[in-house]
């Protein structure tokens, strides 16, 4: 009798199906991934109701370590940065900005920036840092 003719169960587990579906699994998800990031349009239904009383979203002056100023996401120099900001608050009530500065730079930069929110009429500047990790 030759086994190589005898036509019994085959015992090895053909591994093709299962990696193409990882595949398909694997490109669904790295498409998928950055919509969940970036959310989706959803069209909310109108409602009778008030909206709940909230102050408004925070603005944010960032300064990079290069010293640069971006303001909510918007690069800025140095001479654009108080007619931004009095463009930015012009028909708000709470004037609030929060400054976030990188560690390394230097002093004396961020407090002329300061005096320039100052000056834009900006009444209350928070400094936003992190808390000490023990």
């Amino acid at each position: 009798m030759k086994l190589s003719q005898d036509k019994g169960p085959l015992s090895e587990i053909n591994v093709i199906p299962l990696v193409d579906v990882v595949l398909v699994l694997l490109i669904i998800f790295m498409i998928a991934a950055p919509m969940m990031q970036h959310g989706m349009n959803i069209d909310i239904p109108n409602v009778t109701a008030r909206p709940l009383p909230t102050k408004d979203e925070p603005q944010i002056l960032n300064i990079t370590k290069e010293q640069r100023l971006i303001l909510n996401e918007k690069r800025l120099g140095m001479k654009e940065l108080k007619p931004a900001i009095q463009f930015l608050f012009a028909n708000k009530s709470n004037k609030e900005l929060f400054l976030r500065a990188d560690k390394s730079v230097p002093y004396g930069f961020v407090v002329q920036c300061m005096g320039v929110i100052r000056e834009a009429g900006i009444e209350k500047i928070n400094i936003v840092t992190k808390p000490l990790e023990e």
